[in-house]
């Protein structure tokens, strides 16, 4: 943690929420579901009866989920106090799943906002674990019916977004792609976003791409070596991005040198990748 000025609302971040549901399952419950024990979906007409029959089951562990509200509230969890220095936005139903996820968000100390409406239920994610190994059922549902008119445009929430300092929103390969860069080289893809149009004159923009085990990738253009870790000690990877974008979105927020927002992104994920699920302890050690 850093301690420079920190206020509400200074992060804000866009994108698909879901309501992330453990639970241990047997084999059984896979082969019904016709599901793999180490795997990554998204949910079929077939998976429809398997989240309610997963809460139904077991004892079930319920987080907010989704990529970029993982990153969030990561970064909320690196940054500590004052709560809320995190904004969230992201289209969830008006159910009992939706309900559970402001829950989750709130203990998170996110101050999330989300875009309600009935046409489809909340996005959630099934974390079905047999041992050592996780079976990922994602259902994006609500996630995909965000209504930019009806929720991002109202003035109380276009003003969180104008309190904003830092926006996470996008995903590098898929960026370039609808910006018609034609190219998937990492670096040149970070080079020629750092020179689009840019609003604010006085400050270059940061363009940071995260590469799983390989280098983190930084204008201008820096490879960054991520931190050694023993094999035995990884649990799960499956955060461990979203996990690096939260630290070192903490730091980032907060104006700290492009090397310490590095360290802190490597930070969160080192602590993530040795833990079930984008869970972490109640505090960070980070200094």
């Amino acid at each position: 943690m850093f301690l420079s000025s920190r206020s509400e609302n200074m992060l804000f971040g866009m994108g698909n929420p879901l309501l992330d549901i453990s639970a241990v399952v047997d084999k059984d419950f896979l082969d019904k579901f016709g599901l793999k024990p180490n795997d990554q979906i998204l949910a079929e007409d077939k998976h429809k009866a398997l989240f309610e029959e997963l809460v139904k089951r077991n004892k079930v562990e319920y987080h907010a989920g989704g990529s970029t509200q993982n990153s969030v509230k990561i970064a909320q969890w690196m940054i500590q106090k004052p709560h809320k220095v995190a904004t969230f936005f992201g289209c969830i139903g008006t159910d009992h799943f939706g309900e559970i996820l402001k829950k989750k968000a709130e203990e998170a100390h996110v101050d999330a906002h989300y875009y309600e409406q009935n046409e489809e239920p909340t996005g959630t994610c099934a974390a079905c674990i047999t041992g050592d190994n996780r079976s990922l059922v994602a259902n994006l549902a609500a996630a995909n019916c965000y209504k930019k008119e009806k929720h991002l445009d109202l003035d109380g929430n276009w003003e969180l977004v104008e309190k904003a300092k830092v926006y996470y929103i996008a995903e590098a390969a898929t960026f370039a792609k609808e910006l018609g860069f034609e190219t998937d080289d990492i670096a040149e893809i970070a080079k020629k976003t750092q020179n689009l149009p840019k609003e604010n004159t006085k400050r270059q923009r940061v363009v940071v791409f995260t590469q799983g085990k390989d280098d983190a990738v930084a204008t201008k253009v820096t490879m960054f070596p991520v931190v050694d870790i023993d094999q035995n000690d990884i649990v799960d990877t499956n955060g461990a991005g979203d996990s690096f974008v939260g630290g070192f979105l903490s730091a980032l927020v907060q104006e700290r040198p492009l090397e310490e927002c590095i360290r802190a992104g490597h930070y969160a994920a080192n602590i993530i990748i040795k833990r079930v699920g984008c869970t972490f302890p109640e505090k960070p050690d980070f200094h």
